[in-house]
């Protein structure tokens, strides 16, 4: 039996949308307490017909809940990201259940890139990149510094060198990588 105060620490999501290129990643790791308990896990996955990228941060049940939750919201309206961001978002904030779930989700697709949290907020960076997880930092600064430093690369490119720059810095984040491009 697993102790309830330990607490499941996994993942760096990373979303670079650059040059009509759009690219999502995450490494594989899961951790609990201070060990690795898997090391391939899949985090990012395809929305809406393929055209809407998502990944999680957080527990794993509690994401698989929101990716369900948001794929029926982004049917609901029909594929428009922003709106079913902002209506997942109040049903985030609202809902006792809902509420209760410990996790971040990133979406983006061809025009918007956000971060969805538990408590209702919908941000949406200025620069297309965006990071979450508790690597999610250290790959943001690693994804803009790529991207000032050599413009020439692709959206996927960055993901990938910032997620593996990340995993060398980062306990939680291993260089098992999924890459995922729009």
């Amino acid at each position: 039996m697993s102790d309830p105060n330990v607490k499941f620490r996994s993942t760096t999501i990373l979303a670079v949308r650059y040059r009509g290129q759009t690219a999502m990643g995450g490494d594989g790791q899961v951790t609990m307490g201070q060990t690795a308990v898997k090391l391939g896990a899949i985090k990012i996955r395809r929305l809406s017909g393929g055209k809407v990228l998502a990944g999680f941060a957080g527990s794993a049940s509690d994401a698989i809940a929101l990716f369900e939750r948001f794929e029926g919201k982004l049917e609901e309206y029909r594929g428009n990201l922003a709106r079913a961001a902002v209506e997942m978002g109040k049903d985030w904030r609202t809902d006792r259940v809902l509420r209760r779930l410990e996790a971040l989700l990133a979406v983006a697709n061809q025009e918007t890139t956000l971060i969805l949290s538990g408590t209702g907020d919908i941000i949406e960076p200025d620069d297309g990149v965006l990071g979450i997880g508790s690597g999610g930092p250290i790959a943001t600064a690693a994804a803009r510094g790529l991207l000032s430093l050599e413009p020439d690369l692709t959206a996927a490119e960055v993901v990938r060198r910032s997620l593996d720059i990340t995993a060398d810095i980062c306990i939680y984040t291993n260089h098992k990588i999924t890459v995922e491009t729009l």
